[in-house]
């Protein structure tokens, strides 16, 4: 059925079906409830697609920091908070899903130059406050690659460091959590090009998605053939880098350099 036969069927401009297909707009019930029986949908299916989306017209947690939260970042929080599994690389810094509060208030004080110290706070808070998820009985599984470069470039002084690389030890006990770390010695690596996260949910009708991320803002990757390329990057990265059995000990080690 083409956007203009649906728009046809809840009188609205095929514009608006779109938006509505591509979640720039909340979801008015009536319309849902005409598309689906436009659709062929009958029965139970139609109160349970309505139930869903009641539930997607509920802003998140998060809403709550519009006033430090990028548009383009809102996503990114919305996605995580979803996610079953969570696959990533970071060539600088420590993910913020397992920053210190310290850690996380000294990079953000020099992303936000300007920000006053309770501006800062509140950075810290909402990073603070997505780690909720790590403690879920539906947790997502975690699995990290960090460049040594992450635990060798100093963030806030050496006793942040050290409380830093104590944070990413006690993550490693989490069942659903994986971390392994490239040493230089690797030499180059497929995903040197810049961070980039990989989501996979627990809903087949969502495909896996790739963040990337620049200066100016992020892009979200979900075509297929684009993801499949990152998803096999990760998996080349896995067997270069360090075994997860050996992160505890080379955690120890560069602690003992601080």
């Amino acid at each position: 059925m083409s956007f203009d036969e649906a728009a046809r069927a809840i009188e609205v401009t095929a514009l608006t079906v779109r938006r509505m297909e591509k979640a720039e707009v909340g979801l008015r019930i009536p319309y849902v409830k005409e598309l689906l029986r436009t659709y062929g949908v009958s029965g139970n299916e139609i109160e349970d697609f309505l139930s869903l989306a009641r539930e997607a017209n509920q802003p998140g947690w998060w809403h709550k920091f519009r006033d430090v939260l990028p548009e383009w970042f809102s996503a990114y929080v919305s996605l995580e908070s979803e996610a079953a599994v969570i696959r990533l690389y970071e060539p600088q810094y420590v993910p913020g899903l397992l920053q210190t509060h310290d850690y996380a208030a000294a990079l953000i004080r020099v992303g936000f130059p300007n920000a006053s110290a309770e501006e800062v706070e509140r950075h810290v808070t909402l990073r603070l406050r997505r780690q909720d998820l790590l403690v879920k009985p539906e947790a997502p599984a975690i699995w990290a690659i960090l460049d040594e470069t992450v635990l060798r470039r100093a963030v806030g002084g050496p006793a942040v460091m050290r409380a830093q690389i104590d944070r990413l030890a006690e993550a490693t006990e989490r069942p659903k959590v994986r971390i392994q770390i490239m040493r230089f010695a690797a030499g180059p690596h497929p995903g040197a090009y810049g961070p980039f996260h990989y989501f996979r949910f627990g809903f087949s009708e969502l495909p896996d998605i790739v963040y990337t991320e620049g200066l100016a803002g992020a892009q979200y990757v979900d075509q297929p053939a684009d993801v499949v390329t990152y998803l096999e990057v990760l998996d080349r990265m896995s067997v270069q880098a360090e075994p997860v059995a050996r992160t505890r000990d080379i955690l120890a080690e560069l602690r003992k350099e601080l």
